[in-house]
């Protein structure tokens, strides 16, 4: 279902506020978002904005591949939680098949999980849905242009991790389009196997609780939700077969994932 996309126009706006590449093209847009309410907002919201034509408007990233076959946008909008085929998958095809096409994920989640992936598979931008219209035709602007489209808090994300690597002398390869600077790291900078099937951010956030941090601290020193944290945590007691925060302590300190008081 194309929920009102095609033939959502928006303006070419005034003298100084066009969006898209140099000389003030209008640039064209897909929306991908399976939340038919989000999704009907964000088009009204793009049919404001100067410089920007929606094209067309996914419920899911199955819809968003054919959407760009068929009309060949300049951006699409991509959530990334959607069924059938997700923001990443939708993401990694669409840059296979149509390079001409750029993608810039609009989404709640701002986590290393769901950034990091969506940069690898080939987006040249990352916002969180509380951007607003000028900040999304920035990014529209700067990935027509060539450049990567990502909000401050996502920059500052992208140059921590890339601090945490120097430092344990980590390379981080380039993501595709986004050059050296702004490459994010594959895995965690410690290359070590991890028990039980753990994640590098699962081992992270173990690590966080051992040293008796709440979920809202953790979220805070991660620059994730809560909601996220939780999710993370939810997944390591199931594979480390832990029952609550004191079991997990103890297997932190027993696996040297965290070092006990004192030591």
């Amino acid at each position: 279902m194309t929920g009102g996309g095609r033939g959502a126009v928006g303006t070419g706006g005034g003298a100084g506020g066009s969006a898209g590449g140099a000389g003030g093209e209008v640039a064209r847009v897909v929306v991908a978002d399976d939340q038919t309410v989000v999704r009907e907002g964000i088009v009204m919201l793009l049919g404001l904005l100067p410089g920007i034509e929606v094209v067309g408007a996914a419920a899911d990233g199955e819809e968003a591949v054919r959407l760009v076959a068929e009309h060949a946008p300049d951006v699409v909008l991509m959530d990334l939680r959607m069924p059938r085929c997700d923001g990443v998958e939708a993401t990694r095809r669409i840059r296979a098949e149509h390079p001409a096409t750029h993608v810039v994920i609009l989404t709640t989640y701002a986590d290393d999980d769901s950034l990091f992936p969506a940069l690898r598979a080939g987006a040249r931008g990352y916002l969180t849905k509380d951007a607003g219209g000028e900040e999304i035709v920035r990014a529209v602007q700067h990935v027509m242009s060539g450049e990567a489209g990502l909000s401050p808090n996502v920059q500052r994300r992208l140059l921590e991790r890339l601090s945490d690597s120097a430092a344990a002398g980590v390379t981080a390869p380039a993501g595709p389009g986004m050059g050296a600077a702004m490459a994010p790291a594959a895995a965690s900078p410690v290359r070590r196997e991890l028990p039980d099937g753990l994640t590098a951010r699962e081992a992270e956030v173990l690590s966080l609780v051992a040293d008796g941090l709440s979920n809202a601290e953790i979220a805070r020193r991660l620059h994730v939700s809560t909601a996220t944290v939780k999710t993370h945590i939810n997944n390591l007691f199931a594979k480390t077969g832990v029952r609550d925060r004191a079991q997990a302590m103890r297997y932190a300190f027993q696996y040297g994932l965290a070092r006990p008081p004192g030591s």
